[in-house]
């Protein structure tokens, strides 16, 4: 079975085809600057790599040029768009309607379409491309893969503000944590990789790149996760501020006399180790201009790694222990230094790091000194595989 993988951001789209009969990645690319001058489309099949600019004016548009790729006589690796079985969607925001990937039905879109104003940046572009694929596939099945999905398994106690519980009740305002793809994926990997089942497996997932996210794993669910109602909860990030005293935001904003969308856009695109460091939201510039001797891109770097150890530490007394900690996503794979920073000091708590084991970049590993009694490993993420067996298994069980 093919099945194509789609992510639409909000002038972006990434995709990827298998074969689920190997699992194996047939072609993959990114259509970037959609609706902005100087769109472009990057299409890789194996060692071929085609980069095409032209005008994408819209998401249908870019859905369009990534199938004409696909079938490419010099680039393509399909006859026939009729080769694709299935098409599997990454979707932000469900709220509490779907604990699982869905098949696309009327219902699934209502929920979509419901939960906009929890997820406005994200389920407007979702939306934007199951239609796309509709419009141009129709007839071929559809599944929705929430990034909420796996967090919903946390208790009332880990999820619920200390706010009326009627405001829940009216607008289930709540957390409800993203990147679960991603959780999912490599904590599983983690049980793997290491020969244990997933029953009695307590590991603490950490999603580190420009946005990041931790999570705290037991018998394969996730018991807590840093971010909440949305995205900005949790970790300092990129652009986010992450966890803040609420007082914070009014007094800035009668301060700077903002209104609540100026707010909500300076905490979740001006803040984070882009405005602590005044440099960059990119933690490789901001390493860079840690190497010299810029001092405000230090303290980023450093606030960045103290919170990031604190949630390790707190996670580790919700599940009562810890039998691996995984770092993941671009910073986590790639940043040997910042690794060993969050886990300075930890061994404490039965977490310590071997410096020779850590020279790794992007590749699994065993990351932890052999009297650790903590495994710490570096794990690729792989989002795009675990929508692709998503996909695969609910078409197939619909068959």
């Amino acid at each position: 079975m093919k099945v194509l993988v789609i992510n639409c951001g909000s002038s972006s789209l990434k995709y990827q085809l298998f074969d689920m009969e190997n699992e194996q990645v047939m072609a993959k690319g990114l259509v970037e600057r959609i609706g902005i001058l100087g769109s472009v489309l990057t299409h890789q099949a194996g060692d071929k790599k085609k980069i095409r600019e032209i005008k994408i004016p819209n998401h249908e548009k870019a859905v369009s040029l990534v199938m004409e790729a696909i079938i490419d006589p010099e680039y393509g690796v399909l006859k026939s768009m009729d080769e694709i079985a299935a098409i599997g969607h990454r979707v932000l925001h469900a709220g509490e309607d779907y604990s699982d990937s869905v098949l696309m039905s009327a219902d699934v879109m209502k929920s979509i379409r419901k939960n906009i104003e929890l997820g406005p940046l994200h389920n407007p572009h979702n939306i934007t491309g199951i239609e796309a694929c509709r419009r141009l596939l129709p007839g071929v099945p559809q599944v929705c893969v929430f990034d909420t999905a796996f967090h919903q398994t946390m208790p009332p106690e880990a999820c619920l503000y200390g706010i009326p519980y009627e405001y829940y009740q009216k607008y289930k305002i709540r957390k409800y944590g993203f990147h679960g793809t991603s959780h999912r994926f490599v904590s599983a990997r983690a049980a793997q990789l290491l020969g244990r089942a997933v029953e009695g497996f307590k590991v603490i997932t950490c999603h580190l790149g420009n946005g990041s996210s931790i999570a705290a794993v037991k018998d394969g669910q996730c018991v807590d996760t840093t971010m909440g109602l949305t995205p900005l909860e949790g970790l300092m990030m990129g652009t986010r501020s992450g966890d803040l005293d609420p007082t914070v935001v009014t007094f800035l904003m009668k301060k700077e006399g903002w209104s609540c969308d100026e707010a909500n856009d300076f905490f979740n695109k001006k803040c984070g180790v882009l405005g602590l460091s005044g440099v960059s939201s990119d933690f490789r510039d901001i390493e860079a201009a840690t190497a010299k001797g810029n001092k405000r891109a230090k303290l980023a770097l450093d606030r960045f790694a103290y919170v990031v150890k604190k949630y390790i530490g707190a996670y580790i007394a919700v599940l009562n222990g810890v039998d691996a900690l995984v770092f993941t996503a671009g910073l986590g794979e790639n940043s040997a230094s910042m690794r060993e920073k969050i886990c300075q000091d930890l061994d404490y708590l039965g977490i310590k790091i071997d410096p020779e084991k850590n020279k790794v970049r992007g590749q699994e590993a065993l990351v932890s000194a052999e009297a650790s009694p903590v495994k710490v490993l570096v794990i690729p993420t792989n989002e795009e595989l675990m929508i692709a067996r998503d996909t695969y298994e609910i078409v197939q069980e619909k068959k």
